[in-house]
């Protein structure tokens, strides 16, 4: 796996659920993923990565979706930190691209130069 971004997006989807790593490790406890908090640690720093098994424990628990896009494992990757949009959302970001003759008005609507 060795994947840099793993570590990252770990600790933000934790922090942004405002879990402590008590609250991790005892989800993993609850599907028989058997961790010390140090463990966790260490895959939120870098210095280890889960099991790929318990990756995806966690990306559950973390109701990450599209684990690809996540990880950085696709070319579209254009934001710095890993966010959830809605289907809203990601249709407006859609259709935006679509139009290309749009982007102006868009763009004077939302005072961006």
């Amino acid at each position: 796996m060795n994947n840099p971004n793993i570590a990252h997006v770990l600790k933000y989807y934790r922090k942004l659920y405002g879990l402590s790593i008590k609250e991790v490790r005892a989800h993993l406890q609850s599907k028989d993923i058997f961790v010390e908090e140090k463990t966790i640690y260490g895959w939120e720093s870098g210095r280890t990565q889960p099991r790929a098994d318990t990756l995806m424990t966690l990306c559950a628990f973390y109701n990450i979706e599209n684990i690809l896009d996540a990880f950085g494992y696709t070319a579209n990757t254009e934001f710095d930190l890993p966010i959830r949009l809605s289907k809203e959302e990601k249709y407006i970001i859609e259709s935006y691209r679509r139009m290309p003759a749009m982007k102006g008005a868009v763009k004077k609507l939302l005072e961006v130069e």
